[in-house]
């Protein structure tokens, strides 16, 4: 009995509001900067962020030593410029692996004949077969080539690509206009080739075909393919290749194409490596959404929890008095 009256009393409960209280300074400074990192909308300090968590030495040399594995010295150099960026020690020697893969990659012996392969099918297997692949596309070959290929397929009953087709078309259409601007279509033009390569190879994301799909057959959204193609051109020109693929296979909308194209403007070379490991949380900010989410819920219970203190102190106290003025007046005088 004397214990529930002590649990009654409104100091216990004053107690209790100062507690709350007191939590509430660790937890609303905690709930700013959730606000703050939620809010951005800097691909770059996203991609930060996201590699404070999750890239170290181990990850650096295990995601360079499975590049070297599969013959990509482009990705492995990525992983090599991001983790001297962030000063991340690598073995020396895988260092130097990187780099004599580079220098094999690079002789002539070795891009000749795949640019040339490039140039004639439109079906690259690496970079040099990819820079033939973009020249005969700037030189209009490449487009009438698979315009005439997938079409012939098409009348001839055969399996044919009505996006290849159609890029094809929309690539002789944006390849005029660089001719026409001497040159500012340059980007889109590169992006329509990776977008052709993407898709023959697979590494185009389903849900961003669907979203192109759907605004093309839209009036007003006609124009989104040439400025979607131009900004995967632009990650090309940034950060190589192999980051604008990486992008088109993680990106879902092409608002998403638009924040990698950001992300390589300033992250250069590095981008790859980022969006290899990172994916679409190298530009979307799902943790930090969950974060705020769960500060913003531990932000409600503190204010609950000090306002039913304050609450229960109050009555108490009230309480209290009236038992005390009731005793005053029952006494004789």
């Amino acid at each position: 009995m004397r214990l529930f009256r002590a649990a009654q009393h409104p100091l216990l409960a004053l107690a209790g509001a100062a507690a709350f209280a007191l939590a509430a300074t660790f937890a609303v400074p905690a709930v700013i900067k959730a606000c703050d990192a939620a809010v951005t909308d800097d691909p770059a300090a996203i991609a930060d962020r996201a590699l404070d968590r999750s890239f170290n030495q181990e990850i650096a040399e295990r995601e360079i030593g499975a590049a070297l594995a599969a013959d990509d010295s482009d990705l492995a150099q990525s992983f090599v410029e991001l983790a001297v960026d962030r000063s991340v020690a690598v073995d020396p020697a895988l260092a130097d692996r990187v780099k004599a893969a580079q220098i094999k990659d690079a002789t002539l012996t070795h891009t000749a004949g795949r640019f040339v392969q490039g140039l004639w099918t439109g079906e690259p297997v690496d970079v040099a077969s990819l820079a033939g692949t973009a020249f005969g596309d700037l030189f209009v070959f490449g487009d009438i080539r698979d315009a005439a290929r997938e079409g012939t397929r098409y009348l001839t009953g055969q399996k044919a690509d009505p996006w290849i087709l159609g890029l094809a078309g929309v690539g002789l259409a944006i390849t005029a206009g660089t001719y026409a601007t001497l040159g500012a279509g340059a980007p889109a033009r590169a992006g329509v080739t990776l977008f052709k390569v993407a898709r023959r190879t697979g590494s185009l994301n389903p849900a961003l075909m669907t979203r192109v799909a759907r605004d093309v057959i839209k009036v007003e959204e006609a124009g989104g393919l040439a400025e979607l193609a131009g900004n995967v051109g632009r990650v090309e020109s940034k950060a190589g290749t192999g980051a604008a693929l990486e992008s088109l296979k993680a990106a879902e909308t092409p608002e998403d194409v638009s924040r990698f194209a950001r992300l390589a403007t300033v992250k250069g070379g590095k981008t790859r490596a980022i969006i290899k490991l990172l994916g679409r949380g190298a530009i979307i900010l799902v943790a930090s959404t969950l974060t705020l989410a769960n500060w913003l819920l531990w932000a409600a219970f503190l204010l609950l929890g000090f306002a039913s203190s304050c609450k229960a102190a109050a009555e108490r106290t009230t309480l209290r008095y009236i038992r005390w003025r009731k005793t005053r007046v029952m006494q004789p005088a």
